[in-house]
């Protein structure tokens, strides 16, 4: 892994427009991590419980990467699924704690350009990778009304047309570049999920970034890995009173401290 192609931190809502309609589908009040280091009080969730400020992954503003760069102490390939599933996400990971965690990363991991729309990637994830038990008609349209309103918000802070294509050259991706194991058994395994987020807003436009924390478990159903709301739920359990791990990009020495493992592509 090379040093980031960004030009530092951005700020912006679009990091959090972008991973949260997933999330709260699930019904799941601080699974995901605030960047910063205080919270701006609660807000309600579409889902009608109550988030707290936790709960929003807004990206950090405070966190610059400096400019000399330190290899990550923990370094893992993590292994690839075995086929593509109808709707073109990656399915069926090994049954071990690092096919959980590439499970995780795959349903953190979207691709918002051109003609396809925010609502496109969180459908197709939602289908991908929510545990069948925790999928309902009722969360399908959370999810899509959510997205229909979080794509709108991503093109107004990168500048564009709220509900348009993306011009060329114009995108927002994310994906898991690190992460911790918070327990694991054959048929649960959670872990904590640090995301870059990377917007560009056309061709000559200048490429941003910012980077989340999220908090996600993972249960093992029929032949994959799904994200489930009992295993998230044991996760906010699990760290409940614990210091959440820092947020720092890979090749900072507090990377290390923090305790992440990077994540290393596969060949």
């Amino acid at each position: 892994m090379g040093r980031n192609e960004g030009t530092g931190m951005w700020n912006a809502k679009g990091a959090r427009y972008a991973v949260t309609v997933l999330t709260a589908a699930l019904v799941l009040p601080g699974c995901a991590q605030d960047g910063g280091e205080g919270g701006n009080g609660g807000a309600p969730g579409r889902a009608g419980s109550s988030v707290s400020a936790s709960a929003d992954p807004t990206p950090s503003e405070s966190y610059a990467q400096p400019e000399d760069w330190t290899d990550p102490q923990r370094w893992v390939a993590l292994p690839r699924g075995k086929r593509t599933d109808e709707r073109g996400s990656v399915a069926e990971f090994p049954r071990t704690t690092e096919g959980a965690v590439a499970a995780l990363a795959a349903a953190n991991t979207s691709v918002i350009e051109g003609s396809r729309s925010n609502v496109d990637e969180q459908l197709r994830l939602y289908y991908s990778y929510i545990a069948k038990e925790d999928q309902s008609e009722a969360a399908a349209e959370r999810v899509e009304l959510g997205s229909i309103d979080n794509g709108k918000a991503i093109s107004r802070e990168m500048g564009l047309k709220p509900g348009a294509p993306m011009p060329s050259g114009a995108y927002m991706r994310s994906h898991v570049i690190g992460y911790q194991v918070i327990d694991a058994s054959p048929d649960q395994v959670s872990a904590w999920l640090l995301s870059r987020v990377t917007q560009k807003a056309g061709e000559t436009a200048e490429e941003k970034d910012s980077y989340t924390r999220l908090l996600l478990g993972a249960k093992w159903e029929g032949t994959d890995w799904k994200l489930s709301v009992k295993a998230t739920r044991h996760a906010q359990e699990a760290t409940a009173g614990k210091p959440e791990p820092k947020i720092v990009a890979p090749g900072d020495a507090a990377f290390n401290a923090a305790g992440w493992t990077a994540i290393r592509q596969a060949s």
